[in-house]
């Protein structure tokens, strides 16, 4: 690999990073990782109740961005093949399926 990744990028993710390490992406359990932008909202998407905070010198809004983009992501983006449970869908996608 030519350049190095944020922490937060899955080692299976094969999708660069999106811009300087911006947010703190943690787990229900308080683990994480900081990542770009890009990477964070594709590990908040992979976790149940995680949560999202911007670093000291994120630019403005960027967890925003982030908790945004989770929403229409599905969990584990990267990995190929059919999706009809709800848990392998977006919270977007779910939330459309029950009609809300």
């Amino acid at each position: 690999m030519d350049h190095p990744r944020c922490p937060a990028a899955h080692p299976q993710d094969p999708t660069p990073c999106g811009g300087p390490v911006a947010v703190s992406v943690l787990d229900a359990t308080g683990a994480g990782a900081e990542g770009c932008e890009h990477h964070g909202a594709r590990l908040l998407a992979s976790l149940d109740r995680g949560r999202v905070y911007p670093l000291p010198d994120a630019p403005p809004s960027a967890a925003v961005r982030v908790f945004t983009a989770a929403d229409t992501i599905r969990p584990f983006c990267w990995v190929d093949g059919p999706r009809a449970k709800s848990s392998q869908l977006s919270r977007a996608e779910n939330r459309a399926r029950e009609g809300r």
